[in-house]
């Protein structure tokens, strides 16, 4: 069809001629309403935005004398981190005369590595940068931790009518 003929019937339809492919031979053209055309393809792109999962670098920053507390609570943040999705940086920052104990820092993040190796595998394993030791950790798709709602859903709950079990006590 011609380019006038073309735009003749789009014009009779009162619609637009948009060319949909133009490097091809001959270019394709559609008779549409452009307005809802563009609409549509805002639509589609909002909603794969939505659907996009976008990975965060979460970073946990320890010290050589980190104590065991702290380091556990760290730990449980790197799982809900790692079950979310997440990367996880972990940085062991050396201040004043520490850096002399670069060992305490291979230690502790070869401790955080193993704790975590039900649900991460090292992206990047430990090496200094300036006056710290970093290691990254990402999730393991075949291996994924349970999340405290997930554990909530396994426990054993009572029915709200049932009678509570008896003791026989004879």
């Amino acid at each position: 069809m011609s380019p006038a003929a073309a735009i003749g019937l789009a014009r009779e339809r009162e619609a637009d001629l948009v060319e949909i492919v133009p490097n091809a031979n001959p270019p394709v053209c559609k008779i549409i309403n452009f307005g809802k055309f563009k609409y549509e393809l805002a639509k589609k792109d909002k909603l794969q935005k939505k659907h996009q999962h976008v990975s965060l670098l979460k970073e946990l920053r320890f010290h050589p004398n980190t104590d065991t507390h702290d380091f556990d609570f760290k730990v449980r943040h790197a799982k809900r981190f790692l079950a979310e999705g997440h990367k996880v940086k972990a940085t062991v920052v050396f201040k004043g005369r520490e850096i002399t104990y670069k060992e305490k820092g291979e230690v502790l993040l070869s401790r955080l590595v193993e704790s975590l190796t039900e649900c991460s595998k090292v992206d990047q394993s430990a090496h200094m940068e300036g006056r710290s030791m970093i290691t990254i950790l990402v999730p393991d798709k075949k291996k994924k931790p349970e999340t405290k709602q997930e554990k909530a859903d396994t426990t054993p709950v009572a029915a709200a009518g049932a009678p509570a079990p008896e003791s026989s006590a004879t």
